[in-house]
């Protein structure tokens, strides 16, 4: 079948299994290509990524082979986010069955899905969290759907977030103190490592996978980020070999952030791409070594221990992907999309605030208030449910930092991490650590250069975060596929006219960034 829209594609094909309405006409939707929205950066690379080449009939036929009674499908629709899309489909006796299929840049290849599928039977069967029920799934293409894939029942309810504006503040804490009920009963299991959830008895070298029961194992991690699954993010692995666990310690996790730092360096890049900050592949790897042993000293610490216990969490804890009673929205009945769930130091969700209690002080309306209600009712939900999450949130963020960064020092420029060694070797001592650090202060001169480099490189980090506001874009330059036009020129309409007031400036400072067009065009977060 060829991607095509569904009217064309189906010539010559049965429409027994294909969806209709009650007119009996096909849906006029294109379920191989993506369409939901474009991008002001990189647009043909994401749009390109996100194209799944399947049989959208024999999806549908498994979808009615699955619904008991049913002979056809009255209805599907089509959701993109963005690492799968989701059909919802409705048989022609009223059951709903949802169709995930991931794209490739979600994580490795069959990895992904045997991981998503083995942690959500592994919740299923240990805690008393609503996930959706799997009843089909699949991770090999060679098989007449052609893609991979995860068939589940419809959760009952509605997304939190279609409710939550209408919610009164007391619904809105209940509703949380509801949520952390459940994710306490994930949040308390014990894990020997770190990686991802598999069942036992995946076909891995035993090298692979550290035993959890008789049932399932911890094997490699399946996030994105350590797998070259992105086109404009490729991997090289001249300088190291891959490193994606299952890591049995806290220093052996560190080891997989550098190496993942490491094979993201390029060996030939054209530097006059990237902004001054950038620095050339030398720089970054003469970084990376120092420090893993920061990181590894900083791991040897036994508060760090304490807050690196390994916890398996939701990775996208957001509104959108909780469901919650029609009747009564305190209630939850279900928490989905568990792709990509993974065990990993408690500190990496430390930071990670949902979108249902984030607060921003400066406005005082009643919105706000309840906002402010929100974020206290989660802190007090994690300080008194989730204490694994709880104890680093205790500590100086400063110690972690350093791990946030490592992994991504091309995506960032070697100065993001630069300064994060700096900062954590300035403040060493304050930090509580013993000895001395092992990355050396740069000399006075050298110094100078980083503090230019790293005022440009969060000059840039702002200018994508306002130029993402004016837009009304997502930070990557999403925009929905309705609002592509307008977007695009209201983008080059911005430019011009920032260019134009930099341009004015008759005698700029000599502490200011942006003194030409050429300075801005090096920092600019979306394509010109």
């Amino acid at each position: 079948m060829t991607s095509t829209s569904i009217g064309a594609s189906s010539r010559g094909l049965s429409r027994k299994y294909l969806p209709r309405l009650a007119n009996d006409a096909i849906i006029g939707f294109n379920p191989y290509i993506y369409t939901s929205g474009r991008w002001l950066r990189h647009d043909e690379q994401e749009r390109s990524a996100r194209h799944i080449p399947f049989d959208f009939e024999a999806l549908s036929r498994r979808v009615v082979d699955l619904s008991p009674g049913a002979s056809s499908i009255r209805e599907c629709i089509k959701k993109e986010g963005g690492f799968n899309r989701v059909f919802l489909f409705t048989t022609d006796n009223g059951q709903r069955l949802v169709a995930k299929l991931p794209f490739t840049i979600a994580g490795p290849q069959k990895l992904t899905t045997q991981s998503e599928v083995a942690t959500m039977h592994y919740i299923q069967t240990k805690t008393e969290i609503p996930v959706p029920k799997i009843l089909d799934w699949n991770d090999d293409i060679f098989h007449p759907v052609k893609s991979e894939y995860i068939i589940m029942e419809h959760v009952e309810g509605v997304q939190l977030a279609q409710v939550w504006s209408m919610m009164t503040g007391d619904q809105r804490i209940r509703c949380i103190g509801t949520i952390f009920q459940h994710l306490k009963q994930v949040a308390n299991m014990t894990f020997p490592a770190y990686g991802s959830l598999y069942y036992a008895n995946i076909p891995l070298e035993s090298s692979c996978k550290i035993p959890l029961d008789q049932d399932y194992c911890i094997g490699p991690h399946c996030g994105a980020m350590y797998w070259g699954c992105r086109p404009s993010e490729p991997r090289y692995y001249q300088n190291v070999e891959s490193n994606h666990g299952p890591w049995s310690d806290l220093q052996a996790y560190c080891d997989g952030l550098v190496d993942t730092g490491i094979t993201r360096v390029p060996p030939n890049p054209d530097l006059s791409t990237y902004p001054r900050y950038q620095g050339p592949p030398t720089e970054h790897l003469a970084l990376l070594e120092p420090g893993r042993a920061v990181m590894q000293e900083i791991s040897k610490d036994p508060r760090v221990l304490d807050a690196a216990a390994p916890l398996l969490f939701h990775p996208d804890l957001h509104k959108r992907n909780i469901f919650v009673s029609v009747d009564d929205p305190t209630v939850v009945t279900g928490i989905i999309d568990w792709q990509s769930a993974s065990v990993e130091p408690a500190f990496w969700f430390s930071q990670d605030v949902p979108d249902f209690a984030t607060y921003t002080p400066e406005a005082r309306d009643q919105s706000h208030f309840n906002q402010e209600l929100c974020a206290k009712a989660y802190d007090g939900s994690v300080r008194l449910l989730l204490p694994k999450l709880a104890t680093p949130r205790l500590l100086d963020e400063s110690l972690f930092r350093p791990f946030r960064y490592c992994y991504r020092t091309w995506k960032d420029g070697a100065v993001a991490f630069r300064h994060e060694l700096i900062e954590t070797s300035r403040h060493w001592a304050d930090l509580g650590l013993p000895g001395s650090c092992p990355f050396a202060l740069p000399d006075d001169k050298d110094l100078a250069v980083h503090q230019d480099h790293y005022k440009r490189f969060v000059a840039a980090h702002d200018l994508r975060r306002d130029v993402a506001a004016l837009l009304n874009t997502a930070p990557d330059g999403w925009v929905p596929a309705q609002d592509w036009e307008e977007a695009c020129k209201a983008h080059k309409e911005l430019f011009a006219s920032m260019s134009a007031a930099v341009l004015a400036y008759e005698d700029p400072d000599n502490d200011e960034l942006i003194k030409s067009e050429a300075d801005l065009r090096e920092i600019w977060p979306f394509e010109l």
